[in-house]
């Protein structure tokens, strides 16, 4: 660990297995776990908590001061899961006075120049993928999958299991299990291969289908689907979390497909 071409301020709080390349700056208030890496020019400012088998690559900035005008110099913090990879450039602020922290989750793998603005919500096992931008505010699920050069705006949810496609503007809530594209975001069905390689047995696979039949195709609004699914399915961690999902969604959530272009429910 005692890299003579790296500076590490002596208050951070580093085990003794981490390896820290030349020309890495480490401030003070920063705390790092056993059996990572710190790949050279990284620059980890004050309120880091970088978790256990993290890879962090060469030009990564982690817990720079929130890029938000109503930051006040409150003492946030960043969070990194345990076994979490952070590749090239990538940017990850600090929270400001809504959350006061920002969270990366655990096996989490963040691809080059992606950039988690403050006060993010990042689950475990996500993989976002090269330049994926994520404005303030954004929740993200567990296993979700952002394809690459993608946008996601402030206040924005996606929910865990669901794919986005590559070079998207997400301006809305992408519900869960699901996959999404198109232009504006939209229902692309749900991500059946992703949820087969979890576990997801065919007839809970089935399931999700029914009620995103309801939900996106059977051309009821949201509040009637809703009604709608938990009359006609039983009741399951699945279902429910679909349905609270899109009770609970502050900006509403993306519109099923329809191929009469106006990408509204058919």
């Amino acid at each position: 660990m005692n890299q003579p071409l790296a500076y590490i301020h002596p208050e951070a709080k580093i085990a003794q297995n981490v390896v820290v390349e030349p020309f890495t700056t480490i401030d003070k208030d920063v705390e790092i776990g056993e059996g990572t890496w710190i790949g050279p020019n990284v620059t980890i400012m004050s309120g880091a908590r970088i978790g256990r088998n993290c890879k962090i690559f060469p030009g990564a900035v982690i817990a720079a001061t929130p890029q938000d005008l109503k930051f006040a110099g409150e003492k946030t913090t960043v969070h990194i899961g345990d076994n979490t990879v952070i590749r090239e450039c990538v940017t990850v602020n600090r929270g400001t006075v809504d959350r006061l922290k920002t969270v990366v989750g655990a096996n989490c793998l963040l691809m080059a120049y992606v950039h988690i603005a403050h006060d993010c919500i990042i689950g475990d096992n996500c993989i976002l993928a090269n330049t994926v931008q994520v404005a303030g505010h954004v929740e993200i699920g567990d296993y979700a999958i952002v394809g690459g050069s993608s946008a996601v705006h402030q206040f924005v949810r996606i929910g865990p299991h669901a794919m986005i496609s590559g070079g998207s503007l997400i301006r809305k809530d992408v519900p869960p299990f699901v996959k999404a594209g198109r232009e504006p975001l939209t229902y692309s069905g749900i991500n059946s291969i992703g949820l087969r390689r979890r576990g997801f047995s065919d007839q809970k696979i089935a399931e999700i289908q029914q009620l995103y039949r309801l939900l996106f195709l059977s051309g009821l609004n949201n509040a009637a689907a809703l009604d709608q699914i938990e009359l006609e399915l039983s009741p399951s961690p699945e279902r429910d979390e679909v349905v609270n999902f899109i009770r609970n969604s502050g900006r509403g959530v993306i519109k099923g497909y329809s191929r009469n272009g106006n990408n509204g429910a058919e």
